[in-house]
């Protein structure tokens, strides 16, 4: 609805994972250059993780955009237990049908598909996004598929993407023969101040902006309530693009933003950083100390 007003040609801040928006902060390129470097060397298990946010998902699908036609991906989404076992799952992920009505039916099914592809020399890679949602024993059956490959061929890649969670769960006793098995991983941490702006106005050129919209306290107080999230920058940026936008104002300042977290909170949204953070404590201080003003809210 704005977009023309302030001269995007698409949204800047949308909360859906798009991968010409991707920003390679110093984080993210190490975590592209660990991705790519696990597909590459044909890794059996990659793992990488991060907050709720973070860019993994983006990531995973700018991913997907370099990968050549003779790789079959099969990307799973919905880890929860209630939508069927892991085989089921796997299955559909790489659109094969299936018959069998028990696990032994649909293990055979997963070979025979697999040995196909060998034979056809197609790498077949398997991405689980959200893995934190496995339970201990489907991440164990996870790692039993890692079976089928033998001696130097690898005939199944497996990816995993998910919240820290998935490292607590991977760092399991009953899952130590798994973690042995990782040769590739990295957690996304989240961005800095700097990073931050960056971020933005990197997604504002993306859009076509080609003029300054936020001011560096606009700028501030954005990074003390995302913590450096990208989904909660996303977020936060978008509502003050509307609220300038219904004030009539070409630019978003800091009580743009404030009134934005304050909104959020009066509606019972507690999604944002309120300061509890000791080091979004620290960072508020010092913008206070620098410039006089206090970016936070009451």
């Amino acid at each position: 609805m704005y977009n023309e007003f302030f001269g995007f040609k698409k949204k800047p801040f949308s909360l859906v994972s798009e991968p010409e928006f991707l920003y390679f902060s110093p984080i993210h390129k190490k975590a592209w250059t660990v991705l790519q470097y696990g597909l590459i060397v044909q890794a059996g298990f990659t793992v990488i993780t991060g907050e709720i946010g973070a860019g993994k998902t983006t990531l995973i699908r700018k991913a997907l955009t370099t990968l050549d036609d003779r790789c079959e991906v099969g990307l799973i989404t919905n880890t929860h237990s209630a939508f069927g076992d892991l085989l089921t799952w796997v299955l559909a992920a790489f659109r094969i049908n299936s018959k069998a009505q028990d696990k032994a039916g649909r293990y055979q099914s997963l070979i025979e598909f697999l040995t196909r592809q060998h034979q056809r020399r197609r790498r077949v890679i398997l991405i689980v996004d959200e893995a934190q949602n496995m339970d201990l024993q489907t991440l164990e059956e996870l790692r039993l598929l890692s079976n089928i490959n033998i001696s130097q061929d690898v005939m199944i890649q497996l990816v995993l993407v998910g919240q820290p969670e998935l490292v607590t769960k991977l760092n399991s006793p009953e899952l130590v023969q798994f973690a042995q098995r990782i040769s590739v991983e990295y957690h996304i941490k989240a961005l800095d101040f700097e990073q931050t702006l960056q971020y933005i106005n990197h997604r504002l050129v993306v859009a076509g902006c080609r003029k300054e919209i936020f001011d560096k306290l606009a700028y501030a107080a954005i990074y003390y309530y995302s913590g450096g999230i990208p989904r909660l920058i996303n977020n936060i940026c978008d509502l003050s693009l509307v609220f300038a936008f219904a004030e009539g104002h070409h630019y978003v300042d800091l009580a743009t933003v404030q009134e934005v977290i304050r909104e959020k909170k009066t509606g019972g949204f507690a999604a944002f950083k309120t300061g509890a953070d000791p080091e979004a404590d620290n960072f508020r201080m010092q913008v206070l100390a620098k410039s006089g003003v206090d970016i936070g809210i009451s």
